[in-house]
């Protein structure tokens, strides 16, 4: 079967749109299956819909992997994405073949290339998702390596060439899930000057010529799809074939003139600038990573398989409602209808008939989970209103009895835990959980009649079956 290329759509009579030549105004650190359904797809409708007229030249973050590029190369930097989910209660498909890309670098076998995309004077944008581990200052990186290891530092050596070059600086677009991960990114590349002996008015340039927002993104991306049944119903071989959900958030912090620069109002884009991105964080981290931790170790005691499984079902589904609704929106900052809107999204997303989404897979690591989603929402709440919310409250019976009873993966201090605490009543678990510091510091144990109420929850559980138990608290 022919790769996908130019020359095989202009032979088919491709009538969709492509973007053959342009100046390369995006730099790209991650070129993963995330950042080509997400980045790529908004800056390719930008291009198309609002004339932004931008190729992207993407980086390998920690590069060595050549084949990687080779694959862009061959197909001239195009690929198909294919978005699939819910709108409006219907299920939708669609497909896009993304030619925003121009070519793929990889910093260990090209470094020079990687640097000399400082002289280019149409270059204003930089795009990074390098994972939470990507943003970190690393000493042992050093001015002359070719490359650093860290991105920070390969970052710093390339504003270094810029400033050199007497060029404007970047707007940078820092799309890790790591907290303030734009001002992090600042802070580590003002490290690497300061470990480095750079310039002071390099220092002084850095802060005050280049913009480092911190950014909220959102959309499930499920990558290159298992078998080749996609490509043989596309007609075309295409190595770089993505896949994603419809639904799709950008929360950019940073000054509005941002949207002179990036036309994404005029190409009807779900992006925003705003003064402070972490109530948007927090909207996400309580309602999207919320509901998911709150309801599928009870859903998977249940019976329950897969998360789409659950949206059809009325006592799981509507317990995830009432746990939002009624517990979680109450206690974020903006406004009401946005976050129903949020949450309404959410439910849609989670039914989504395209995505098999295990419960298990989201049941991973579910201490440090239930502590950083769902936590905050239960000490919002009851300071609040005085009062522990009863879905929350049972979560996190569910959460116990789920490390009780089934294979549960964490890290081996929090297994070891329960494994040492496997006969015990589930008044003395409770107990146990509740006062263990290393899980929730001393939080959970404060909290007025939290104890009595998990273990009424526990025992609910252990009496009537997940189930039902469930179920109770919708009455």
């Amino acid at each position: 079967m022919e790769k996908l290329s130019y020359s095989l759509l202009e032979r088919r009579g491709y009538e969709g749109y492509l973007l053959k030549d342009a100046p390369e105004r995006v730099l790209q650190f991650g070129e993963g299956a995330f950042l080509r359904a997400f980045a790529e797809d908004f800056i390719d409708q930008m291009n198309e819909r609002a004339g932004f007229n931008a190729k992207v030249v993407l980086v390998q973050p920690r590069g060595g992997h050549p084949d990687t590029c080779a694959r862009f190369a061959q197909q001239d930097g195009l690929y198909t994405l294919l978005l699939r989910g819910r709108e409006k209660g219907e299920a939708v498909s669609r497909k896009r073949i993304i030619s925003c890309v121009s070519r793929c670098l990889d910093p260990k076998g090209d470094w020079q290339s990687v640097l000399d995309c400082a002289q280019n004077p149409d270059l204003r944008f930089i795009i990074s998702n390098t994972t939470e581990a990507g943003i970190v200052f690393d000493p042992a990186c050093k001015a002359e390596d070719a490359p650093p290891s860290s991105f920070p530092g390969k970052l710093t050596l390339l504003l270094h060439r810029r400033w050199k070059l007497g060029l404007p600086g970047f707007i940078i677009l820092a799309c890790e899930l790591s907290e303030h991960n734009g001002e992090e990114l600042l802070r580590c590349v003002k490290e690497y000057v300061g470990l480095w002996g750079l310039e002071p008015q390099f220092k002084t340039w850095v802060e005050g010529e280049n913009l480092f927002c911190s950014t909220v993104v959102d959309r499930i991306v499920t990558g290159h799809p298992k078998g080749d049944t996609i490509c043989q119903e596309l007609g075309y071989q295409d190595d770089l074939l993505d896949t994603g959900e419809v639904f799709a958030s950008w929360i950019i912090e940073g000054p509005q003139s941002i949207k002179e620069e990036l036309p994404f109002e005029q190409a009807g884009l779900p992006i925003q600038v705003v003064d402070d991105h972490v109530p948007y964080k927090q909207r996400k981290v309580r309602i999207l990573n919320g509901a998911h931790t709150g309801f599928v170790l009870a859903a998977h005691l249940a019976g329950f398989k897969i998360v789409r499984d659950c949206m059809e079902d009325q006592v799981v589904r509507g317990f995830m409602n009432k746990l939002l609704y009624d517990e979680v929106i109450p206690t974020l900052p903006l406004d009401r209808k946005d976050l129903e809107d949020f949450a309404a999204a959410v439910a849609n997303r989670f039914n989504n008939p395209y995505i098999d989404h295990a419960l298990l897979s989201i049941a991973l690591n579910s201490t440090a989970k239930w502590k950083a989603r769902v936590m905050p929402s239960l000490l919002d709440s009851v300071a609040n209103t005085g009062k522990l919310p009863p879905c929350i409250t049972f979560s996190f019976a569910a959460y116990i009895a789920f490390y009780r009873d089934c294979p549960a993966q964490d890290d081996p201090w929090v297994l070891e835990f329960y494994k040492e605490h496997k006969g015990d009543s589930p008044a003395q678990l409770v107990h146990a959980v509740i006062h263990n510091e290393r899980m929730w510091g001393g939080e959970l144990a404060a909290l007025e009649g939290f104890e009595e109420a998990a273990t009424a929850a526990l025992e609910r559980i252990d009496r009537l079956g997940a189930y039902e138990a469930m179920k109770e608290c919708l009455a």
